[in-house]
């Protein structure tokens, strides 16, 4: 299948690599063409503008950090005039249904160009190991034919249909969102455990071991407690788009949003002390500073100090 892809960054990049090990003929195109070395040296096309890309094409992925860059790429970059009648455009990006509805008024309904909403999940390193978790939005047939091309990016077992054109972007919001609030509840409860004397190893092994037990607490987090690692893959300045994205999406709705709305300023105010380019998990340093140490786990191998050994 011949396949435009439009930009190469810390998710989008692999995703394009395993499209073009899979056998597709693809061409990219991003606003670094240094990103795309790797991909030339695999056999990929480049272009040098987003029309280009789409030129031709039987599928245009795009994969943007914010919806402003997907309407400059398909409008202002012409990516969605220069796609053949009959195309299929797979926005990838974690953007939002007005978005995509501007591109599909202004141009592609006219030019018979379908579309599918198809945000994933699974952070940088699902990217790079192909099993990422893909959402998509649109028509049941349009999804089928897809399937081969998001199996090889993705966890075939992950690959999930969830309903109508927006419904793929509305569950990447709220997939956001909820670990988003994982992240600051969990903060939040180790900073007090830690605070009021508790060793973090035997409270988070009792919060593993109760009904709070949760996927963020069990694994994600593990990153930054082994490691130090506030996953720096994606940075704060994007998370704090996706909530405001998704603060805005509950208000259009009528839905209160009091919580998610303090989470984004909890984000907000971790992005202006830490910067924006700052890891998405970087909140966590904010209840560090509260509890006056960083939450880590002694390592596996680590041999006691003597302050250990006198109290055995």
């Amino acid at each position: 299948m011949r396949i435009g892809f439009i930009g190469l960054g810390n998710m989008g990049r692999h995703m394009a690599r395993h499209l073009i090990h899979a056998g597709h003929l693809v061409t990219v195109h991003d606003t670094r063409p240094e990103a795309a070395t790797e991909h030339l040296a695999l056999g990929a096309r480049w272009a040098d503008t987003p029309a280009a890309c789409a030129t031709g094409a039987d599928l245009l992925i795009t994969m943007l950090p914010n919806p402003r860059a997907v309407e400059d790429v398909l409008l202002r970059g012409e990516a969605a005039e220069a796609l053949p009648e009959g195309a299929l455009w797979i926005d990838m990006s974690t953007s939002t249904p007005a978005a995509a509805e501007r591109v599909a008024t202004e141009v592609l309904d006219r030019r018979g160009v379908r579309r599918l909403d198809a945000p994933v999940s699974g952070m940088a390193r699902g990217a790079e190991a192909g099993t990422l978790q893909i959402f998509v939005g649109g028509a049941a047939d349009d999804f089928r034919m897809c399937l081969p091309v998001f199996d090889a990016m993705g966890d075939p077992d992950k690959v999930l249909h969830v309903g109508p054109l927006g419904a793929g972007y509305t569950v990447k919001l709220l997939i956001n969102l909820l670990w988003f609030g994982h992240l600051v509840a969990t903060s939040e409860v180790l900073a007090m455990g830690v605070k009021a004397g508790v060793d973090l190893g035997v409270l988070r092994n009792s919060l593993l071991a109760s009904p709070a037990a949760s996927h963020f607490l069990e694994h994600d987090v593990l990153c930054v407690l082994t490691d130090g690692d506030y996953d720096d893959s994606f940075a704060m300045a994007l998370a704090c788009k996706d909530l405001g994205l998704a603060v805005d999406l509950g208000r259009d709705l009528g839905v209160p949003t009091e919580l998610s709305a303090l989470i984004e300023q909890i984000y907000r105010r971790s992005k202006a002390h830490h910067g924006e380019l700052a890891g998405e998990m970087s909140p966590i340093r904010l209840y560090e500073a509260v509890a006056g140490e960083e939450f880590r786990l002694p390592s596996p191998t680590a041999e006691p100090d003597d302050a250990a050994l006198s109290a055995i």
